[in-house]
């Protein structure tokens, strides 16, 4: 395949999603951002290369972002339920941890509104809880292979319609929103109506303030 400047352009830009947005926003200098990637250019071209050349290719790839970008119209009227005081255990699959897991759902109570929250990877697990779980957990676990313990977390849950699940694009605004303020996410957990989201307790609030932005008033 031929490598051009466009292609390198595109490349770098959809690398970089904060950028993309800006550019498809019309909030992005076109002339600065062709400044700031011409080093990474003339590095991936292997030759020297014209600021004007990269702008041009800036300018051409956002009017074609203009053309492809679909507005995402879903209702995310909802409330945000914040749950704090969480902890994620982070266990590494064995041939032994599904009986070791069932034991956890008698610990839960889950009758006062506290949770269990278990995402399953290839190689590992985590394990979202209340805080108050966490020795008893621990303890039910102490043959398994703990791989990281976080704690002082909270959730943020959103509760929408069936549309969530034929909807496009829906967790990504959310998460983008969360993400455009410097917030990390440790998890995220979905079902067919709810999204959860979990984060540290320093990020709770801001967390809270990015979803609510979603929200119709």
């Amino acid at each position: 395949m031929l490598v051009t400047i466009s292609n390198i352009v595109q490349k770098l830009v959809d690398q970089k999603i904060y950028v993309q947005e800006s550019m498809n926003n019309n909030i992005i200098s076109h002339a600065l951002l062709a400044k700031q990637l011409k080093p990474e250019v003339e590095d991936l071209f292997e030759k020297k290369v014209k600021i004007h050349a990269i702008e041009m290719a800036l300018r051409r790839y956002a009017e074609r972002l203009k053309k492809e970008h679909k507005e995402i119209k879903f209702d995310f009227s909802s409330d945000v339920i914040m749950k704090t005081q969480l902890c994620d255990i982070s266990v590494s699959r064995s041939p032994t941890i599904i009986e070791q897991l069932k034991k956890l759902y008698d610990i839960v109570i889950f009758e006062k509104g506290d949770i269990l929250n278990i995402i399953q990877g290839s190689t590992e697990l985590s394990i979202v809880t209340n805080e108050r779980y966490k020795t008893k957990f621990l303890e039910t676990l102490k043959k398994e292979k703990i791989l990281n313990i976080e704690e002082k977390l909270i959730s943020l849950t959103m509760t929408f319609s069936k549309d969530f699940l034929y909807t496009p694009g829906v967790i990504f605004n959310i998460i983008r929103q969360v993400a455009w303020e410097n917030i990390n996410i440790f998890e995220i957990v979905s079902t067919n109506t709810e999204l959860t989201i979990i984060l540290h307790k320093k990020d709770a609030m801001r967390g809270y303030k990015a979803l609510e932005k979603l929200i119709p008033q």
